[in-house]
């Protein structure tokens, strides 16, 4: 199950990078003659697409259920990858018709996320929730990798017009190797008993039972006094669910907001203009700007595989409240050497490595916390929402730090707008340490309990 979705990850990391290592090659008028503004407006379509396929998606994993959408989603990615690698020449239409499959692309992405985690957390045992989620949710580097050295090899032993190309067909061949491994993954008990359907639900558990039993383990018998009585009711439209997330759980969602914004921020200004920095202020040839890559995504790999564990065992308010000002702290002593000078493309990729080893981890455990401090019903509608509302605003970065590298004139535009993301960065720290909750080790139920739920414990709210 981890390895069928966490691909959607993969994917993700491997889309983004691909978009990020040609940006430099579209530039050329052998490809496409794209400025750099076309080029981040690139990333901003394909995170717009994200937006739209997250709540739309959403709204159908929580009414139709999470294994309906496995397949679904990745074929709404896989339609869209293949008609980007079709884009021609650099007329105004071709231009619209690049747009429009990046968006196409993202939206699958996008409906991806919401099913995705919400199946992953439903069916992670409750002490290592966490340090699997954040794993999964990091995996999206180890798809940076795969597009870096795909993307390098390609720029730079085939004919840029060609290669890039390619470049965006290496999603759709990862894709069609787990399609059948999606068919056959089993739908969440979880969503199966709030929809009526306890039967199912019952059949699936055994069969788990049955599995952890084979392999050695004895299961203690559940407590009595963990039993929750729900009774199946109609599924939530996005009306009932701002009502449900800011009126019954309003910090909940003041938290969840301010995650995901600050984390999307920093990533997408960074991570969708990186080679044009390395092409504009450090000289380094558009062709070998991906190997550069290599080092940042392998930081960034590291980071939630190394830190993952402490998510559940020192706890989730200190590690993510952590993750994210040391990592605002060391992106604002960079930006001041960068500002200085001290920095060439080496040492600039080196502290990069440093910053995001922190920063993927805090980024991803932004995914956990909103994917297990909802009540199921809603659950992946409300990722699609946080998830909707952080690319909104994530969007904006990398036109803006697109314009402010221009033609790599004067680093002390960037040096400012590095600023503003560390302080971003912090101030989802901060925001995390006053109004995080520590789930680390509770059950789903206990964190918030069904809004079905006839007789339950004491419900969580705020």
């Amino acid at each position: 199950m981890v390895l069928a979705l966490g691909t959607a990850w993969v994917l993700d990391g491997l889309e983004i990078t691909i978009a990020s290592a040609v940006g430099a090659v579209l530039n050329k008028q052998e490809t496409l003659g794209l400025s750099s503004t076309q080029v981040g407006a690139i990333a901003t379509v394909y995170l717009l697409g994200e937006v739209f396929g997250a709540l739309f998606f959403g709204r159908l994993s929580d009414a139709l259920g999470r294994k309906n959408l496995f397949v679904v989603t990745l074929g709404v990615y896989l339609a869209g990858n293949a008609l980007t690698a079709l884009t021609w020449g650099n007329s105004t239409l071709s231009l619209i018709f690049l747009y429009l499959t990046r968006f196409i692309a993202g939206a699958g992405i996008g409906g991806e996320y919401a099913a995705i985690n919400s199946a992953i957390d439903e069916m992670m045992p409750a002490r290592y929730r966490g340090r699997v989620d954040i794993g999964v949710n990091g995996t999206y580097w180890g798809g940076a990798i795969i597009g870096t050295l795909g993307t390098y090899i390609l720029l730079n032993h085939i004919s840029l017009n060609i290669s890039w190309r390619l470049g965006f067909l290496i999603g759709p061949i990862i894709g069609l190797a787990i399609w059948n491994l999606r068919r056959h993954l089993p739908e969440s008990p979880r969503w199966l008993i709030m929809h009526g359907r306890e039967q199912e639900a019952e059949e699936s558990i055994a069969s788990i039972e049955r599995d952890v039993e084979r392999s050695g383990q004895t299961l203690a018998p559940v407590d009595e006094n963990a039993a929750i009585e729900v009774r199946p009711s109609a599924s939530h439209g996005y009306l009932s669910l701002i009502k449900v997330l800011f009126q019954r759980y309003p910090s909940r969602s003041a938290l969840s907001a301010t995650l995901m914004i600050t984390q999307s921020f920093l990533y997408n200004a960074i991570f969708f203009t990186y080679t044009l920095v390395l092409s504009k202020f450090y000289d380094v040839d558009a062709e070998k700007t991906p190997i550069y890559l290599i080092a940042f995504a392998l930081g960034n790999l590291a980071g939630p595989l190394l830190l993952g564990h402490l998510f559940d065992t020192v706890g989730r308010r200190k590690m993510i409240s952590g993750t994210y000002i040391l990592s605002g702290v060391l992106l604002a002593i960079s930006a001041w050497m960068f500002d200085a000078g001290m920095l060439n493309a080496f040492t600039q990729t080196l502290a990069w490595c440093v910053i995001f080893f922190f920063a993927s981890a805090g980024a991803s455990s932004a995914y956990l916390t909103v994917s297990e401090i909802f009540p199921l019903e809603v659950r992946a509608q409300a990722i699609a929402v946080f998830f909707a509302i952080a690319q909104c605003f994530g969007a904006i970065g990398p036109i803006f730090y697109g314009w402010l590298i221009g033609e790599g004139e004067d680093p002390g535009k960037l040096f400012i707008g590095y600023l503003i993301g560390a302080a971003v960065m912090i101030i989802g720290g901060v925001v995390e340490a006053v109004l995080g909750v520590d789930a680390e080790g509770k059950s789903l139920e206990d964190v918030a309990s069904p809004l079905s739920a006839v007789t339950t414990r004491p419900r969580a709210t705020g």
